[in-house]
């Protein structure tokens, strides 16, 4: 039988592998404008494969049941092509967070979610989550004229009705602080400027990751 850090190991590197296809994707699709240079390997093309690594690799490590790393990874393979369509074009398509919402919605309700298992008032939890999520997002940016789009308030909604609050906030909270710090880098080596669009996403992105792979 193969042990638990091998198979972590052959995962991570699938994952990375995904995440090199997903930014290649998001240099084509969406479709561009007309006339756009199509976007070469870069540095977000680094982050998106470092995320698929993390991801697959942490599940392998974090589940030991099949079904249950079955059931995450595929949301996390459409939680890494929404990472590099967001950072290639701000842009979480319809086309994929409508489906997680459907899809979390069908784990919580069949009470499949695995983030969720054993839990007390798993239901109500990941309801509240699923409302509870865009609602703040939609609130706080509002009072702080954010830029806040569609494509955030239906993957919160999606993140949220499969983790439940404790695990959405706690892990929002990381993926935020985690988020910060590679800004800072970024801007560091001029990657982006003080006044650079940010996309949102990416934190949401992160916080679903880490509430699927950790304890």
């Amino acid at each position: 039988m193969i042990e638990q850090p091998l198979l972590a190991v052959a995962a991570a590197a699938l994952g990375g592998a995904f995440g090199l296809l997903a930014d290649r994707l998001a240099a084509r699709w969406p479709a561009h404008e007309d006339g756009v240079r199509r976007r070469g390997i870069d540095w977000r093309t680094a982050i998106v494969v470092t995320a698929g690594a993390a991801l697959a690799g942490g599940l392998a490590l974090r589940w030991s049941e099949p079904r249950d790393v079955l059931l995450l990874a595929l949301f996390g393979a459409a939680l890494v092509v929404l990472l590099a369509t967001d950072l290639d074009q701000r842009l979480l398509p319809d086309v994929l967070t409508l489906p997680l919402i459907g899809y979390a919605a069908v784990l919580l309700v069949l009470d499949l979610s695995p983030l969720l298992a054993g839990k007390e008032m798993a239901l109500l939890s990941g309801v509240a989550a699923g409302i509870g999520a865009p609602a703040l997002l939609l609130v706080s940016d509002r009072l702080l004229h954010g830029d806040l789009g569609g494509g955030d308030v239906k993957l919160a909604a999606a993140v949220g009705l499969l983790a439940g609050v404790t695990r959405l906030f706690g892990a929002f909270l990381v993926a935020s602080i985690c988020f910060a710090l590679v800004l800072l880098v970024l801007i560091a080596f001029r990657r982006v400027g003080l006044r650079s669009a940010v996309p949102f996403g990416p934190v949401l992105i992160g916080a679903a990751g880490l509430a699927m792979v950790l304890p």
